[in-house]
């Protein structure tokens, strides 16, 4: 029974190897050792292609984990360079594409040739970074046939090289070979050390087949190699690392120099700046001008009697209710130009509007009035800080093309998605690298009043303000609702028995408290507002030592 089975494994072998479709019937290698730190490798193949092909590749690893001499994990990344194949077509990888892959394959031969019978191969290549720099000695561990060859290997003969007056005994230079791990010296090969050479062959009837290695390991002396260390260990690993340091640290000395303002001290106030709209007092707040700024204008213009606004309810189980805008009267010739920007958008030709009318269309004009109201906000800030800003964006876009491949290639995915990332991030809060003037600084300390009154706000000082100004609430909901605190500022007035404006009112003819206004208004203002800014929506379309535990991981193939 056991022949049986031997027989059917031999026999499944033989249809392995064969089914490889190419032999090595012979194969050289030639390696010599730089004192440098590097050595450089020459492979010869005599090939038989039992059927067409159109020639092999030779596969390199280039990255590796393993134990050092102190038994903790480390992790080594050669370098192949200088790759040459005499006589043929070949592709090989870039420096860069080597770094991004722990592979490196060279493809030879050409796709409209087809060959077959006998063919001599040769590679040669540079290895860098594949010594082992121990405390007694230092380690060349090369494979010198790696295991993931897909063909038999019947012929292996090796030279190595040495730097000029190294000499080694015989227990310091192993051959080791047969299947991957196996711990014990060779007695397939014949070895010679002479001449600082030292030299290997196989014996007759050897064969190498696919998942056995040949490994070389000598142990050369302390100081014969030079070992090519980083200037800055912790620079080869966490580089990027203080790269990404210094440009934060720049980017905030840029903005503590030219975008933080000046102290604003916050002076307690009971209304807006005079003569300013919301829109332009929430723009100064925070430093930009986003979509409520702009809406807070419909509740503006309502109270001073250019409009009204009709909540509509609209009938049946799936109807959404709509807001329709009345306009009264004309804007006064001398308001800012993106008041009339908006206002002239909602009644170009008519003077009703249904929100509902705007959806998909109205976005232009609020970016258009956006940019308007950015440019008109610009006499309350220092001209030399938006030209540092725009410097500042231009040097952040440009940083991110010069930094992410450049980590890419040095640290890896990881560097390059944190440059990334924090090269967008900074962009976004380049946006604030804007400073007040003198001017901008008293205003703002003026608002910063303001809006903490309406955090803090007690009924008797409203009490009081509304026996003064009756209208107090109606001409500051709109500043309110630019600092995007409506809902807390209309609270405030639930229980002061105030009416609400009017010149809001409902459909439905019911009679509003000033609870079901704010509540109401807020919904109605809320659908305004995303309605005025949506856009079409765009649709798109749519893998010790031991036989192959050194360095020279890989294989090869035919194709």
């Amino acid at each position: 029974m056991k022949k049986i089975i031997f027989l059917i494994l031999a026999f499944f072998a033989q249809l392995q190897v064969f089914a490889q479709d190419f032999t090595v019937t012979s194969y050289a290698v030639d390696i010599t050792i730089h004192e440098e730190g590097y050595f450089d490798v020459v492979e010869k193949y005599n090939i038989n292609f039992e059927i067409q092909k159109r020639g092999i590749f030779r596969d390199i690893q280039t990255s590796y984990d393993f134990l050092n001499e102190n038994n903790e994990q480390e992790k080594r990344k050669i370098k192949i360079s200088d790759i040459e194949v005499p006589g043929y077509k070949f592709e090989a990888p870039s420096a860069f594409g080597q770094k991004m892959s722990d592979n490196l394959r060279i493809k030879i031969g050409d796709a409209a040739i087809y060959l077959e019978g006998p063919q001599q191969y040769e590679i040669n290549y540079r290895v860098e970074n594949a010594f082992l720099h121990e405390s007694e000695a230092i380690q060349f561990y090369w494979n010198i046939k790696p295991s993931d060859w897909e063909a038999p290997f019947n012929k292996i003969d090796f030279k190595v090289h040495l730097p000029e007056g190294i000499e080694l005994s015989s227990d310091q230079y192993f051959v080791y070979a047969g299947q991957m791990g196996n711990n014990t010296p060779s007695q397939d090969f014949e070895t010679n050390f002479a001449n600082g050479v030292f030299s290997g062959q196989s014996k007759d009837g050897l064969v190498s087949s696919g998942g056995e290695a040949v490994t070389v390991l000598l142990k050369l002396p302390l100081g014969s190699i030079k070992e090519i260390k980083p200037f800055w260990p912790f620079w080869t690993e966490y580089g990027w690392i203080v790269i990404l340091t210094f440009v934060y640290l720049g980017f905030h000395a840029i903005w503590k120099k030219h975008g933080k303002d000046d102290h604003a001290s916050t002076t307690t106030s009971y209304y807006p700046p005079k003569e300013m709209d919301p829109a332009m007092v929430g723009y100064l707040i925070d430093d930009t001008g986003d979509t409520a700024d702009l809406i807070s204008l419909i509740p503006f213009w309502a109270s001073q009697g250019y409009l009204t606004i009709e909540e509509i309810d609209e009938k049946g189980w799936f109807a959404k209710d709509d807001t329709k805008l009345t306009k009264l009267k004309d804007l006064e010739a001398n308001v800012p130009s993106y008041q009339r920007q908006v206002f002239n958008g909602l009644f170009a030709s008519k003077s009703e509007v249904l929100v509902s009318s705007l959806k998909d269309k109205f976005y232009t004009t609020m970016s258009t009035a956006s940019s308007s109201l950015k440019d008109a906000a610009q006499i309350y800030y220092v001209n030399k800080s938006r030209r540092i800003k725009n410097f500042t964006i231009v040097g952040l876009i440009l940083s991110m093309f010069i930094l992410v491949p450049t980590f890419l290639y040095f640290w890896g995915t990881l560097a390059a998605i944190a440059a990334g990332v924090s090269l967008l991030f900074l962009l976004i809060m380049s946006q604030f690298l804007i400073k007040k003037n003198k001017e901008g600084t008293m205003i703002l300390s003026e608002l910063k009043g303001f809006k903490q009154f309406i955090k803090v706000a007690e009924e008797n000082k409203l009490k009081m303000l509304l026996k003064e100004d009756p209208t107090y609430f109606e001409s500051t909901m709109s500043y309110a609702l630019a600092f995007g605190m409506f809902d807390k500022w209309a609270k405030k007035f639930d229980a002061l028995n105030l009416e609400p404006p009017t010149w809001y009112y409902s459909s439905t003819g019911r009679m509003m408290s000033m609870n079901h206004f704010s509540k109401s208004f807020n919904n109605s203002i809320k659908s305004t507002q995303s309605t005025m800014v949506s856009s079409p929506s765009s649709s798109g379309s749519g893998g010790g030592g031991s036989s192959g535990g050194g360095f020279g991981g890989g294989g090869g193939g035919s194709w």
